[in-house]
C-alpha cells in the first residue's frame, strides 16, 4: 500500500498540482497585498476617504459588519479584475509565440535506404540511389 502510495504522489499531475497550489498561494498573497496595501488607499482617496469596513448594524448582542462584505466584494473584484488582466496578457503572448512559422526543413530521408541526407542532395552518399 506504501507502494501505491508514493507512485500516487510521484505521477507527474499530482506533483503538478502541488506546484500550481503553492505558486497560486504565493500569488494571491501578491495580489491580496497588491489590493489592500496599494490600490483600496488609492481608491478611498479618490472616493473621499470612504471605507466600507466601518459600517454595522446591532441586532440584539450579534453585531452584522455588512460594510466588510461589502469591502470583501470590492477587493474579489479587483483582484478578478488583475487576474484577468494577467492571463489576457499570457495568453497574447503565446498566441504570438504559436504564430511564428516553423524553420523549413534542411533534412531529408532516402526513400531506398531510409538515411537521412542534405535536402539539395540528389544522390543518396550512402546507397547511391538517385532521388
Amino acid at each position: 500500500m506504501l507502494k501505491e502510495f508514493r507512485e500516487f504522489v510521484m505521477r507527474g499531475n499530482v506533483l503538478d498540482l502541488a506546484v500550481a497550489v503553492i505558486i497560486g498561494v504565493a500569488f494571491g498573497q501578491i495580489i491580496t497585498s497588491l489590493v489592500d496595501d496599494i490600490l483600496m488607499p488609492l481608491i478611498g482617496l479618490l472616493m473621499g476617504g470612504v471605507d466600507f469596513s466601518g459600517l454595522a448594524f446591532t441586532v440584539g448582542n450579534a453585531v452584522v459588519t455588512w460594510g466588510n462584505f461589502i469591502q470583501a466584494i470590492v477587493d474579489f473584484l479587483i483582484v478578478a479584475i488583475i487576474i484577468f488582466l494577467i492571463v489576457k496578457a499570457a495568453n497574447s503572448l503565446e498566441r504570438k509565440e504559436k504564430d511564428v512559422p516553423p524553420e523549413a526543413p534542411t533534412t531529408k530521408d532516402c526513400a531506398f535506404c531510409y538515411t537521412t541526407i542534405p535536402i539539395k542532395a540528389t544522390r543518396c552518399p550512402n546507397c547511391t540511389s538517385e532521388l
